[in-house]
């Protein structure tokens, strides 16, 4: 019996994508920013990946956390030092980045978007943070419309 391959994300490689940021808010600024993680954690995004579909960023207690995040469990760690799936993660930036996000954030109206999820070259796990404005029901009609000319171009000049 062949035991199943697991596929081994490297240094530069993308973990996750979060398909929904684009689309349901307009990106005005974005920054990348580092992730604690605990060791468990890392091995797992390293061989399971993760889903920034539900995850989302916020204030709390002055810092700025990740929110609904979710990391498989890594199968080889023990039970006992398997941290929470969704557990709230704090975020890791400067103090004047933190200040104009959450000045932001508080003051104008916009959002803190999770974008992707990756390792950088030297193996540290980086999360780009977007900062944007929730679109409207007829903004997203536009972006669709697009998107499909942009495809019906392709396809014709194909």
């Amino acid at each position: 019996m062949s035991k199943a391959k697991l596929h081994y994300i490297r240094n530069g490689e993308q973990i996750s994508f979060n398909k929904k940021a684009k689309f349901d808010y307009a990106i005005e600024d974005s920054i990348e920013v580092g992730v604690v993680l605990e060791g468990a954690e890392v091995k797992s995004l390293r061989f399971n990946g993760a889903s920034l579909a539900e995850a989302h960023a916020g204030v709390m207690e002055g810092k700025i956390y990740l929110f609904n995040l979710n990391i498989k469990e890594y199968q080889f760690a023990p039970r006992q030092f398997s941290p929470e799936a969704k557990r709230p993660r704090a975020l890791l930036m400067s103090k004047k980045q933190m200040n104009k996000f959450m000045g932001a954030v508080q003051r104008e109206g916009y959002a803190l978007v999770p974008v992707s999820l990756y390792f950088n070259k030297r193996g540290y796990v980086k999360l780009e943070l977007g900062l944007g404005k929730g679109k409207k029901e007829y903004d997203k009609r536009q972006t669709i419309k697009k998107r499909d000319w942009e495809r019906e171009q392709r396809r014709l000049l194909a």
